[in-house]
């Protein structure tokens, strides 16, 4: 769990970082940017509902939003998370959960598989997002985890 513990603090420490040069750039230069960032904070809620138990049939993976509603977003991520990760074990981790895809399928699969999922899609799009505001001429932003770890320890 500790391993598992530092890669969702990860998470949510590149989420802020990416969210606040999303907000040094022009709002309307950013709309692909945004789009991304805003996929990647629904797919974090989605799986936290199913990991709930939750129906997830009403959630959009692909939601329409801006930055305030993603600044929204990175909040309930954050939280839920938290609180999620606060109440399993390891024991838990080798558990199995059914849920439904987005395209209904049924699936079973096992919390850990789960948690890594979301840690690397997340990762994932954020690299995408940062290759985007390279391309349109705006510095992408460092959230490689050993940044986060360097950071940490040193106590920023």
């Amino acid at each position: 769990m500790n391993t598992i513990r530092k890669m969702y603090d990860h998470m949510h420490w590149a989420n802020r970082r990416l969210m606040e040069r999303l907000r040094q750039a022009e709002e309307g230069r950013v709309r692909e940017e945004i789009r991304l960032f805003a996929h990647l904070l629904a797919a974090e809620a989605v799986w936290l509902a199913r990991l709930r138990g939750e129906n997830t049939g009403n959630l959009s993976i692909w939601p329409e939003t801006d930055l305030d509603g993603c600044e929204n977003m990175i909040g309930q991520s954050e939280s839920g998370w938290n609180s999620n990760l606060s109440s399993l074990t390891e024991a838990d981790l080798d558990r199995a959960i059914t849920y439904a895809s987005s395209a209904g399928q049924v699936f079973s699969t096992e919390i850990r598989e789960i948690l890594v999922h979301v840690a690397l899609h997340g990762q994932y799009h954020r690299g995408q997002i940062n290759a985007r505001l390279r391309a349109g001429g705006t510095d992408p932003v460092n959230v490689d985890f050993i940044m986060y770890s360097r950071l940490k320890q040193s106590g920023q």
